[in-house]
């Protein structure tokens, strides 16, 4: 092990981890956007939307980034669409992780016994009302421990982007394994900056969980 590889290339994937870090929390935003759009429609079961939401989740959800990936980068330019190997990511993981947020928020919702709405509506709160100030904060908390998994999930997933020749962690740590060949450097830098990331949200994640929790419960 060279140490003094190790120093040199630190600034490399520092920059390299920015990247990565801009990419998933765009991704992150995009997919819990959609997340909660999607679990609207379904927990609402509003027609015909409804149908279409399901089928999305069944798409994606069943469907690995990488596949997505090649359609957004490679088959897309077949139809005349070209996008950028960063938005390529950002819309990948978007679309994956709002599968699985939607589907967190919405066994949230559900999980908030219907008699708070019912309770809700009867002291005179409209429908929205009883949502936001009742419904929506119990549901927060039933929904945030499969949240915070899915957004560790998404950041982990983003081990996947190299593929669209975006420099990430990942194709940093490639890039210098294949010219250098220094895998050991190369493998240790890419372990120690995903550490770097995730664990401080993983502890942070879980200190949040358990106020929402004391706080509403």
């Amino acid at each position: 092990m060279d140490f003094s590889v190790i120093a040199e290339n630190i600034p490399v994937y520092a920059a390299a981890a920015v990247l990565t870090v801009r990419v998933a929390a765009e991704g992150i935003l995009l997919a819990f956007v959609i997340g909660a759009v999607v679990a609207g429609i379904r927990f609402f079961q509003l027609p015909i939307l409804t149908q279409l939401a399901r089928g999305y989740i069944e798409l994606f959800r069943n469907t690995p980034l990488l596949v997505q990936l090649f359609f957004l980068y490679f088959g897309l330019p077949k139809l005349g669409v070209v996008l950028e190997s960063e938005t390529c990511a950002v819309i990948g993981l978007g679309l994956l992780g709002g599968a699985y947020m939607a589907e967190a928020i919405r066994a949230g919702l559900e999980g908030v016994a219907p008699i708070q709405m019912q309770s809700s509506l009867s002291l005179g709160m409209s429908r929205m009302q009883a949502l936001r100030h009742v419904v929506a904060p119990q549901a927060a908390a039933l929904a945030l421990p499969a949240i915070t998994a899915n957004i560790v999930f998404l950041i982990k997933e983003t081990s996947v982007v190299s593929i669209v020749a975006l420099p990430d962690l990942v194709f940093t740590a490639k890039e210098q394994i294949g010219q250098t060949y220094e895998t050991r450097e190369a493998l240790l830098l890419l372990v120690t900056f995903y550490l770097i990331i995730l664990l401080p949200i993983s502890l942070i994640a879980g200190q949040v969980e358990k106020k929402v929790r004391a706080n509403v419960f």
